[in-house]
């Protein structure tokens, strides 16, 4: 059980991109099995602007690309998106209580962690090193570990 950060997603979907091959057959992998992973809304949002970006992408896919790419994720047997609780608040809460410094972009990631200790998740798949802040998350980066 693990959640799938941006990155990880965008990597898989960006042909050009160095990590594409490891990331592509990670997701194509995941797609293929029963067991749990998860990804927020807020990522698959992020995924949409990082893939239809011109000046983020070298060829920059339509919104109904991406759209259609998030669609046949959410078509395998394994894979949810993570949903706020009614526990959110007091789990922001705590969080913002013991991470010292949260502000600007590092809430977007924040978001994410929340969620994630909402649903007693603590495992992510990400290249960005702003998750181990989190302590109570494991972040394993699917370049130079397996997930």
């Amino acid at each position: 059980m693990f959640v799938v950060d941006t990155n990880v997603l965008v990597y898989a979907a960006d042909e050009s991109a160095q990590e594409h091959a490891r990331c592509r057959a990670l997701v194509e992998g995941w797609r293929r099995r029963n067991g749990a992973w998860y990804v927020t809304w807020g990522i698959c949002y992020e995924f949409l602007r990082v893939v239809t970006h011109p000046r983020v992408m070298r060829h920059p896919w339509t919104v109904a690309d991406g759209a259609r790419y998030l669609a046949a994720l959410q078509a395998a047997p394994g894979f949810s998106i993570l949903v706020p609780t009614d526990r959110h608040a007091v789990v922001l809460a705590d969080v913002i209580a013991e991470v010292p410094g949260l502000s600007g972009n590092i809430l977007h990631d924040t978001h994410t962690a929340v969620l994630m200790r909402e649903h007693g998740i603590r495992r992510i798949c990400t290249r960005d090193t702003d998750f181990h802040r989190f302590t109570f998350l494991d972040p394993i980066d699917p370049i130079t570990a397996e997930p």
